[in-house]
């Protein structure tokens, strides 16, 4: 069995830690009033680029499950999205995942890679937005009764707030990644590597 390095051990922490604080907003039932936007779009992608096995991914998706069920079950949590189009949820982390494994193997690190970073995560969690919003509309079946173009203008307005949460989350992980690396490199450089 492969050993995991001490680095790739925190990366993973930190990402199930930044889900486990953001998700379903359960740090507010634990005695603060902090209100963190839901990094887990953020987090899909960003396991896509540092992590090639699928079977991180399936560990997200298990650990996004299991706080959405205890949010609801023992915290109160509105359960209105979970719907048939809960489902959906699959193929919209994928999207993330799969947008950070694409990257991951462009990656340089140099600032046109960082603008390839952000055109990639740009249109990755775009994507994840119309196919959660698409099954949503499809399959919750609160929606027999509206269009498609009245539901598209009635959810286009949470577009920005979507794109801008996840953009947030994205831009703190390229600058620690930046500080990281250059901190890595200086530190070889003086040990004559």
């Amino acid at each position: 069995m492969k050993s995991i390095s001490l680095k790739t051990f925190w990366i993973a922490a930190a990402l199930v830690l930044l889900m486990l604080a953001t998700r379903s907003n359960l740090i507010s039932h634990f005695g603060t009033n902090l209100f963190l936007p839901d990094a887990s779009m953020a987090v899909f992608l960003l396991a896509g680029f540092f992590f090639a096995s699928r079977l991180f991914f399936v560990a997200l998706m298990g650990l996004a499950v299991v706080i959405d069920y205890v949010a609801i079950a023992q915290f109160g949590v509105n359960d209105y999205c979970v719907t048939p189009a809960y489902w959906a949820l699959i193929p919209t982390y994928a999207v993330l995942w799969f947008g950070g494994r694409f990257y991951a193997r462009a990656h340089q690190f140099t600032a046109a890679s960082l603008g390839q970073f952000a055109a990639v995560s740009f249109v990755a969690v775009s994507a994840a937005f119309l196919i959660s919003n698409v099954s949503f509309y499809l399959l919750a079946g609160y929606f027999a009764q509206m269009s498609a173009l009245d539901y598209a203008n009635a959810v286009s307005k949470y577009y920005f707030s979507y794109v801008a949460g996840a953009a947030v989350y994205l831009l703190l992980a390229a600058l620690i990644y930046a500080v990281m690396h250059t901190r890595a490199q200086a530190k070889h450089s003086q040990h004559g590597g």
